[in-house]
C-alpha cells in the first residue's frame, strides 16, 4: 500500500466541545449511560438509584431472566415497514413503553421530573409521576405532556391519600398506580453504609464527593431545596420533616377495601402495580383494575422475589385479556421489550434506565435512552422476521424460549386463557439448565 493511500483511510475527528453531545455519543447502551451517571453523580445519590435491597439477589434476577431468553428468527420475510406503536391504557404511544415513576428525581438532575416529562412527550411515550417526587403534579400538568399518570401510596393519613387523589384528577391525569408492594420501606444496604440523607449531610464522605463532583454540587446548590413536593408544595415545611412525616406514612394495614374505595373515587383507568402472584392479578381485575404492573420493584424492597418475567405468562393466563398487563423490573435493551411482550405484556417501564440518561446529560440523556430502547426493539423484530407487536404475539410459541422453570397455576386461581392468536404457551420451554450466568450483571 502506498503512503497516500494510507493517508487516505485517516480520519481526525474534530473535538466535540459540547459536553451533552460528547457524553451521549459514547453511550451507545444503557449500560453506557449507567457508567456516565456514575461518573457524574456523587457515590451516595448513583448508589441510591442503582442500589435494591439487602443482597441485591431479585435486582440481578431480573436481568438474568431476560439474559435467559432465547430466539429461533424466521428468514427471508418482508421486514422493510416495521410498526413499533402501541396503545397503553388509552394512550398512543410511540413504542410499548412508558416510563415508571422514580423518586428523589431532582437529587439526580436538577430540573428533574419535569426534564423527564419533557423527554416523554418529545419521544411520544407516557410518563408517571411518583408520590414520592420532587416536582408536584401541577407543575408536571403544566409540561406538553398530554400522556401523564400518577403513581400513589396508600398512606395512614387518608385524608391526604384522598387529597392526592382528587389534585391528580383536577390536573388531568389520564391514570392512577397505586403501588401494593410497599407495606413498609425495604432496607437498601447501599444506603446505609454511604450514610444517604435528603438533603445530604455534609460528613468528610461528602465532603470529598464535592470535591469529585463539582458540577453536580454546583447544580445542587442553586436549584431549590429538595423536598416531597406533593406533600410539601407550598413548601412550608423544611425538608428535614417532611423527611420524617413521610417516613411515618406508610401502612402496613392496607388492604384491597382501601383499593375498592380508591376505584370509586378515582375516574379515570386505575392500574394496581406491584403484582407477582397470579392470585392477586385476579383480585385486582375483581376490584375493577384497569391494568396491572407486574413489578418486583426493582429489586428495591423485597429481596429474593421472583423475577417478573419468570411469573408473566402465569399472571397473563390468570387475567386473560381482561385487563392490560404491563412490567417493570429488568428491561434494558429493546430485545427485553420484545421478551415481555411474547411472554405477556402489552407494554414495559422503566425507571433506573432514564434515570441513569437523566444524570448523564438531563433532558436529552432521558430521550436518547428512549431512542436507543426504540431503535434496538425495531432491529429486534426486524432479525426475527417480524413486522409489528402482533406478529411477534402470534407466533410466541414458534421463536420464543425461555429457561425460567414453569410453575403451575395456583388451583385457587382461576384460568383465563388468551384467544389462540395471543396465545404465548405452545412451544415455549422452561428449563434452567440452558441457562449460562458465568457474569451476572450488577446492574438491575
Amino acid at each position: 500500500m502506498r503512503p497516500r493511500d494510507i493517508g487516505a483511510l485517516i480520519r481526525i475527528q474534530p473535538p466535540l466541545l459540547d459536553r451533552t453531545r460528547r457524553t451521549l455519543r459514547d453511550c451507545h447502551t444503557v449500560a453506557d449511560a449507567r457508567a456516565a451517571a456514575r461518573r457524574s453523580l456523587p457515590r451516595g445519590v448513583f448508589d441510591y438509584v442503582d442500589g435494591a435491597a439487602e443482597d441485591e439477589v431479585t435486582m440481578r434476577a431480573n436481568e438474568e431472566a431476560f439474559a435467559a431468553v432465547r430466539f429461533r428468527p424466521r428468514a427471508l420475510r418482508d421486514v422493510g415497514q416495521v410498526n413499533t406503536s402501541a396503545t397503553i391504557l388509552g394512550e398512543p404511544s410511540r413504542l410499548p413503553l412508558a416510563l415508571a415513576p422514580t423518586g428523589f428525581t431532582r437529587m439526580v438532575h436538577p430540573v428533574g421530573e419535569v426534564a423527564v416529562a419533557r423527554a416523554a412527550a418529545a419521544s411520544g411515550i407516557p410518563y408517571t409521576l411518583s408520590t414520592m417526587g420532587t416536582t408536584s403534579l401541577e407543575t408536571i400538568a403544566a409540561t406538553p405532556l398530554e400522556a401523564r399518570w400518577f403513581q400513589l401510596y396508600v398512606w395512614r393519613d387518608r385524608g391526604l391519600t384522598r387529597e392526592l387523589v382528587q389534585r391528580a384528577q383536577d390536573a388531568g391525569y389520564r391514570a392512577l398506580f397505586v403501588t401494593v408492594d410497599t407495606p413498609v420501606p425495604g432496607m437498601r444496604e447501599r444506603d446505609a453504609r454511604n450514610g444517604f440523607t435528603i438533603p445530604p449531610a455534609l460528613s468528610p464522605r461528602v465532603l470529598l464527593d464535592i470535591a469529585r463532583r463539582p458540577r453536580w454540587w454546583a447544580g445542587f446548590v442553586r436549584a431549590e431545596p429538595i423536598t416531597f413536593a406533593n406533600v410539601n408544595p407550598d413548601g412550608s415545611q423544611d425538608p428535614d420533616g417532611v423527611m420524617e412525616y413521610v417516613g411515618r406514612q406508610f401502612d402496613p394495614c392496607v388492604t384491597w377495601s382501601d383499593l375498592a374505595d380508591l376505584r370509586s373515587q378515582w375516574h379515570g383507568k386505575l392500574v394496581i402495580k406491584g403484582i407477582l402472584h397470579p392470585g392477586d392479578a385476579a383480585r385486582a381485575v375483581d376490584i375493577g383494575a384497569d391494568g396491572i404492573v407486574v413489578s418486583n420493584h426493582g429489586g428495591r424492597q423485597l429481596d429474593r422475589a421472583e423475577a417478573t418475567l419468570d411469573v408473566l405468562p402465569q399472571i397473563r393466563d390468570a387475567v386473560g385479556d381482561r385487563v392490560e398487563v404491563l412490567l417493570d423490573s429488568g428491561v434494558r435493551r429493546g430485545a427485553d421489550i420484545a421478551a415481555a411482550l411474547a411472554l405477556g405484556a402489552d407494554a414495559c417501564m422503566i425507571g433506573r434506565p432514564y434515570l441513569y440518561g437523566l444524570a448523564a446529560a438531563g433532558q436529552a440523556g432521558v430521550e436518547h435512552i428512549i431512542t436507543l430502547l426504540d431503535e434496538q426493539f425495531r432491529r429486534t423484530l426486524q432479525l426475527l422476521g417480524l413486522t409489528s407487536m402482533k406478529e411477534l404475539r402470534e407466533q410466541t410459541g414458534d421463536i420464543v424460549r425461555t429457561s425460567a422453570a414453569t410453575r403451575p397455576t395456583p388451583p385457587d386461581v382461576p384460568t383465563q386463557r388468551r384467544p389462540a392468536a395471543r396465545s404465548r404457551r405452545p412451544g415455549v420451554t422452561r428449563s434452567r439448565a440452558e441457562e449460562p450466568r458465568d457474569g451476572a450483571s450488577k446492574l438491575a
